[in-house]
C-alpha cells in the first residue's frame, strides 16, 4: 500500500513515530535531554538538572532544606509525569509502543524488509517461497548491523557529550570504554532486530510490561473486537488481520489473549482493505467502555478458535 493509499489514522502514526525516531536519535546532539556523565548531571533543554543538593552536600543548609529540594527537584516531577503517562495507558492500552516508540518502529521496518526479501516477517515463520540466494539474507543482515550501530552510538551521546563523539568517532580517537560499549550495544542490537525483535518488546521490554499490566487491570480501556455475528465475512481472508500484526497475535482473539497488543491498528488497516466492498465496512473495531468489558466477556477463545479453523 503507497503513503497516498494508506487510512488518515496511519498517515497520523507514521508522522508521530516518525518524529519520535528523529527526537530519540537527535535529542543528545541538540541538548534536549542527556545525561551527561563527564558533568554528572542531567541536561534538559540546554539547561542543567540537578538534585540542587550541592550547597548541602558542601555543609550549608539544614536537612529539611534538603529534602524539601529534593522532594520538588525530584520526587514531584517524576511521579506527576508516571501519574499523567498510567492514566493514559490506563485508557488506551500501549499506545506508546505503537505511536511512539523508536524501537518498534525498527520492529515494523525490519518486519517489513523481511517480507520483502525474504519472504517471511520474522526468522521464525516459514517462508512463503525461498528466497533467492544468499544476496537477500545479506543485505537484511547489513541493514540490521547498520541499525544497530546507529542506536548503539545515539545511546552513547545520550552519555557523553555529542560534540566530542563524532570527531573523535570520524579520527579513530574514541576512548577504551566508548570503543566496547560501541561493539557490545551494536552487537546485542543486530541480534535483536535480526533475530527476536517482536520477541522482545512481547517479553524483554520492562516499558512494554509495564503498560501491558496498566491496560489489562482496565476492563473499559480501548481494544480491539471482533464483531462475532459477522463472523462468517471472515471465511474469505486467509487471516490477513493476524499476518499484518508486527507482534504476530491473533487479532481476533480475547483481550488476555492480546496482552501485548501495542495498539498500532495495523490489522484495522487490513480489514479495511479486505472489506473495502463490503458496504458494512470492516469486522473489527476500536471499542472501549462497555463495549470493551464485552470483548472478554462475550468472545470466550473456542469461538475464534472455531472461526479460524474453517480458513
Amino acid at each position: 500500500m503507497s503513503l497516498l493509499q494508506k487510512p488518515k489514522r496511519e498517515k497520523i502514526r507514521m508522522l508521530t513515530r516518525s518524529s519520535f525516531f528523529l527526537l530519540f536519535i537527535f535529542a543528545p546532539f541538540l541538548d534536549i535531554f542527556r545525561l551527561d556523565l563527564t558533568l554528572g548531571h542531567f541536561i534538559i533543554f540546554g539547561q542543567p538538572w540537578t538534585l540542587g543538593l550541592d550547597a548541602f552536600q558542601q555543609g550549608q543548609g539544614d536537612a529539611g532544606s534538603a529534602a524539601m529540594t529534593l522532594l520538588t527537584h525530584a520526587f514531584l516531577p517524576v511521579l506527576s509525569f508516571i501519574a499523567i503517562i498510567s492514566f493514559i495507558i490506563w485508557r488506551y492500552g500501549r499506545i506508546y509502543c505503537g505511536w511512539l516508540c523508536p524501537h518498534f518502529s525498527i520492529v515494523e521496518i525490519f518486519n517489513d524488509m523481511m517480507l520483502k526479501h525474504l519472504n517471511r516477517v520474522t526468522l521464525w515463520e516459514k517462508a512463503s517461497k525461498k528466497s533467492k540466494g544468499v544476496l537477500p539474507w545479506l543485505l537484511v543482515l547489513f541493514s540490521c548491523m547498520t541499525m544497530a550501530f546507529v542506536w548503539a552510538f545515539s545511546l552513547l551521546s545520550y552519555l557523553l557529550p555529542p560534540a566530542e563523539l563524532i570527531p573523535d568517532l570520524l579520527n579513530f580517537e574514541l576512548g577504551m570504554g566508548a570503543t566496547r560499549f560501541l561493539l557490545v550495544a551494536t552487537t546485542i542490537f543486530t541480534i535483536d532486530f535480526f533475530f527476536a525483535r517482536h520477541l522482545f518488546c512481547k517479553f524483554g521490554c520492562a516499558v512494554g510490561v509495564f503498560q501491558s499490566l496498566i491496560w489489562m487491570a482496565n476492563s473499559k480501556a480501548m481494544v480491539v473486537s471482533f464483531d462475532k455475528p459477522r463472523a462468517y465475512e471472515c471465511q474469505s481472508c486467509d487471516r490477513e488481520c493476524d499476518r499484518a500484526c508486527p507482534m504476530r497475535l491473533h487479532t481476533r482473539s480475547i483481550k488476555r489473549a492480546k496482552f501485548t497488543c501495542t495498539q498500532c491498528g495495523q490489522c484495522l488497516n487490513t480489514c479495511d482493505q479486505v472489506q473495502a466492498d463490503n458496504p458494512d465496512g470492516r469486522i473489527i473495531n476500536w471499542v472501549t467502555n462497555e463495549k470493551a468489558q464485552a470483548v472478554d466477556r462475550n468472545a470466550p477463545a473456542m469461538v475464534v478458535k472455531e472461526i479460524t479453523s474453517k480458513q
